[in-house]
């Protein structure tokens, strides 16, 4: 479990960064090891400043860290984020399955009524 839950407006910011296939991306090379901005724009047909501004998005969220080392900027994934977001998820899964399954009972009592007619 996280040792640092999320705010709600925290899982708002990375909701809101996942919800992107580019940002979906970049996580996913960053998932390797860090890399640079030029190496993570590499894949996509966008300019330098589009995929920066995809990787402020991230890191608003807390999903990568930015570094320095002199004109070298690597960026790294943030586990501990992700992690915070699995035990968020975790902890509603129960509920979730429980109101799947009313759900389901449910739809049945309805398909079996309207067979019987």
């Amino acid at each position: 479990m996280s040792a640092h839950p999320l705010t709600s407006e925290q899982l708002d910011h990375v909701f809101t960064a996942l919800a992107n296939s580019t940002r979906r991306s970049i996580l996913t090379t960053l998932a390797n090891g860090e890399a640079s901005v030029s190496e993570l724009a590499e894949p996509f047909d966008m300019s330098l400043p589009a995929i920066s501004r995809h990787i402020k998005v991230l890191e608003r969220a807390g999903l990568i860290t930015q570094g320095q080392r002199a004109q070298y900027r690597p960026c790294n994934l943030n586990a501990d984020t992700l992690g915070a977001v699995e035990d968020w998820a975790r902890e509603r899964r129960d509920t979730w399955h429980a109101s799947f399954d009313r759900l389901d009972t449910y739809l049945n009592q309805l398909q079996e009524t309207k067979n019987t007619k």
